[in-house]
């Protein structure tokens, strides 16, 4: 091969239809006849519908159509369960779906009654002002611990409590431990909930063609191809007459992997019904409660230590905030779960979770997933016993990072991928030793600081570690081809929400077909390119995704050679490929274009040998045996103006390693977005929820996102421990950034204010300035 782009900082190659406005969304989408929706949502959290009455907006004129519960007939059915619970013992779940169109009961603030179609998006929100809702309002469930008190409201009457799931897993023996312990350290976290605000919110374009019964549908889907499946098994519709595009996505973070919010399973409907097409977009409101939540945790946490800071154990017992359904599983929880016990050896764990039904919006995947909680519970724990022990946080650290030699590393407990959590491969203190001389850390601890303080100003250095469960299964798929043009074709099942699949994915064809990167047409989320696939979630395009391309590649790479030897009637050992042609090596002039190959590669006259496959093409699939597990540091200067208590980042480092690299500017790019939402996390984003279920900041002037001004510049560094799950040794680098942040957060506001020396912890997120006086106020009573 005589290009190589594998592993370059490669501009992408998405981005000029991007800057300049070409890039396909779905609100882009226009078609002749188009209709508009608009949804009724509920405006309480709880409460029975006694009657629905549309007769007034079915007579708004510019209406076409007004649907509720009852009209959807045998159509109306709960969602589908996405992820079903680990195999675990003793496991309880139970499992209540979201619906279309609440039918007897709505349970949480934004959820669906009615859905107007009309002529325009104007007429149909005018018209829902004119749907007579007679509603029974229940009591609210929102409070965690007070939605399990005996003779409270029920959120699922037949479940006959607010008990979602119960798991409870362990290895070692905690008790046993815990007695042998020289300190035992118990403290209460509480981990608030949150949401991901993408560029684009959701929406969904639908089009029926009755002449060639063909459903077409335009999704701000993370999952197209069960989107597709979903819903032809709903509308009794064969797979190949449903075709789902998820164009460009501004932005999925997770919400958008859900399957089926009610606009997804309403529109095509619609569409068939009154044979023309409906579009929804939805707006930043609707953002707000509509689509899916991430993070209300409660932690009763304990960790036991001999007298040199070795962990010993940990017990956690947690409540999980599931909102009112659970149609993604326990994915969040067990992930908090797992995660907790971080890049540690733990020896002994005792973990049980409960998760609970609320009258809240759906908890889903966020960016991390429920990994941030179980950091924020590990890093809090360890920052907590160096104090009372009196050793340097970073020690302690040190002292528990789970040795080179001893990976692959297995921890026992069930992950979400339904198999024992064991951590791949890795080479944790070489990263954080990097992160320290990044920050400086041990000038900045015994000079730096001191010198700061003397001058008044409040400045404090946090160091956090994490682990990232990525790359899980079940498979991706991939089809490389050859065109006449000598250009490549490239098309898989997995959508893109922004990370740089047009790009990444290009750059291993390039170097295995010894093309252009630019020369590599890159089509992803259409089910009408590529028929399978699982989805974009997870940290696992690259790695899952990416390993079926390269899959591919070498097969087309094989064909190429051999198609290419028949012409020379030379060797494949002879031949070298470069530059869109292959040629002899060491025989300037001799050589042939692809495009000539492919050509010849489909033959319009003569014969064949039998079994002989036309075109220079390949289809692959790549399935890892369990998720690949990368692993970073975070560590971060930070300034606190003891008055107002608004932060500013003085610096920041993130050193990671996330296997083979591909491409190190997307990984940067990935990083930075991590660390922005993560910092949005630790300090501006809370989602305010009053005693009846109602949001009180459902805007962002209100519900506050980090700007480009309060996102810093960072400094990043990188390790290489290859994952030797995949050819490539890839791992997933998506939640790295957004994972440590909390942590990282508390612990410098602490150290910038002295707060261990006022016996003061701080144990909550967000931090937001408000909450942070109040925790404050509180300790100095």
């Amino acid at each position: 091969m005589t290009t190589r782009y594998f592993g370059e900082p490669i501009p992408r190659n998405e981005d000029r239809r991007l800057l300049t406005g070409q890039a396909l969304f779905v609100d882009d989408v226009e078609l002749p006849g188009l209709l508009h929706a608009a949804l009724l949502r509920s405006q309480v959290a709880h409460a029975r519908i006694k009657s629905i009455d549309v007769s007034a907006a079915l007579a708004r004129k510019g209406v076409v159509a007004v649907y509720t519960a009852e009209d959807l007939g045998a159509y109306w059915q709960p969602g589908p369960l996405l992820v079903p619970p680990p195999p675990i013992a003793g496991i309880v779940f139970n499992q209540r779906m979201q619906v279309p169109l609440a039918k007897d009961k709505v349970r949480h603030v934004g959820e669906p009654i009615a859905i107007v179609v009309a002529e325009s998006r104007y007429i149909a929100e005018d018209a829902l002002a004119d749907i007579d809702v007679q509603l029974e309002t229940l009591p609210p469930v929102v409070d965690l611990e007070r939605a399990l008190e005996k003779d409270g409201s029920l959120v699922h009457e037949d479940v006959r409590s607010n008990v979602s799931a119960h798991v409870r897993q362990c290895k070692g023996d905690y008790a046993k431990a815990a007695a042998k312990a020289d300190h035992i350290i118990r403290r209460r976290f509480h981990y608030d909930h949150g949401m991901s605000s993408p560029m684009e919110t959701r929406g969904v374009v639908a089009q029926w063609d009755a002449r060639a019964s063909q459903l077409t549908i335009w999704d701000t889907t993370q999952a197209p191809v069960f989107v597709r499946n979903g819903l032809a098994a709903m509308l009794g519709l064969g797979e190949r007459q449903v075709r789902v595009i998820a164009p460009f996505v501004g932005g999925g973070f997770g919400p958008k992997i859900m399957i089926f919010y009610p606009e997804e399973v309403l529109l095509p409907w619609i569409a068939i019904k009154l044979n023309r097409p409906v579009k929804w977009i939805e707006d930043r409101l609707e953002h707000f409660v509509a689509t899916t939540h991430e993070r209300g945790q409660i932690h009763d946490a304990e960790i036991a230590l001999s007298r040199d800071g070795k962990i010993l154990g940990i017990k956690d017992v947690f409540l999980h905030d599931a909102g009112a359904y659970d149609p993604y599983g326990l994915t969040v929880p067990i992930n908090s779960q797992c995660t907790l016990l971080g890049p540690y050896v733990v020896p002994n764990y005792d973990s049980t979770f409960t998760a609970v039904f609320t009258n809240k919006p759906i908890v889903t995947p966020y960016r991390g997933a429920g990994r941030q909680h179980g950091v924020f519970v590990i890093e809090r724990l360890l920052d907590f016993a160096a104090r009372e022990l009196g050793i340097d946080r970073a020690e302690i650290r040190r002292r528990n990072l789970i040795p080179a030699d001893a990976f692959p590393y297995n921890n026992e407990i069930i992950y979400q991928d339904f198999a024992p959590l064991e951590y791949d491969s890795g080479n944790y203190e070489p990263v954080l030793d990097k992160a320290l001389a990044a920050i400086d850390y041990a000038r900045f601890v015994t000079e730096e600081q001191k010198k700061l303080r003397a001058q008044g100003r409040h400045v404090g250095v946090a160091v956090a570690c994490y682990v990232e469960g990525t790359g899980i299964g079940p498979y991706e798929g991939a089809r490389v081809q050859v065109q006449a043009n000598g250009k490549v074709s490239l098309a898989t099942g997995i959508g893109t929400q922004g990370q740089g699949h047009f790009t990444s994915f290009a750059q291993i064809v390039a170097d295995q077909l010894g093309v252009d990167v630019r020369d590599v047409d890159v089509v992803t989320g259409d089910t009408d390119q590529f028929y399978w696939g699982a989805g974009t979630f997870a940290s696992r395009g690259a790695v899952v995704a990416g390993n079926a391309v390269n899959e591919a590649s070498k097969v087309v790479r094989e064909k190429i050679l051999k198609q290419a030897s028949e012409h020379f009637e030379c060797a494949v050992e002879d031949l070298e490929l470069g530059s869109g042609q292959v040629s002899i090596v060491g025989v300037p002039g001799k050589s042939v274009r692809l495009g000539e190959l492919a050509m010849r590669a489909n033959p319009m006259r003569g014969a064949v040998k039998p079994g002989t496959e036309p075109g220079l093409e390949s289809t692959q699939y790549f399935g890892p045996p369990k998720g690949a597990t990368a692993n970073g540091v975070h560590a971060m200067l930070l300034e606190i103006d003891p008055d107002t208590l608004m932060v500013q980042i003085l610096k920041y480092v993130v050193v990671h390693d996330c296997g083979t690299v591909i491409n190190p500017l997307i990984l940067a790019g990935q990083i930075h977005g991590g660390v922005a939402q993560g910092i949005g996390n630790a300090y501006y984003e809370e989602l305010m929820f009053n005693e009846e279920g109602q949001l009180m900041n459902a805007s962002l002037a209100d519900y506050l996102l980090p700007t480009s001004l309060e996102v810093p510049r960072m400094e990043l560094g990188h390790t290489v421990t290859p994952s030797p799950l995949n050819p490539m040794g890839v791992k997933g680098a998506g939640e790295a950034g957004a994972i440590p942040v909390g942590p990282l957060f508390a612990q410098a506001i602490e150290d910038a204010l002295g707060l261990g020396e006022r016996k003061i912890e701080l144990c909550e997120i967000p931090l937001s300035p408000n909450r942070l006086w109040r925790v404050l106020s509180r300790a100095d009573g």
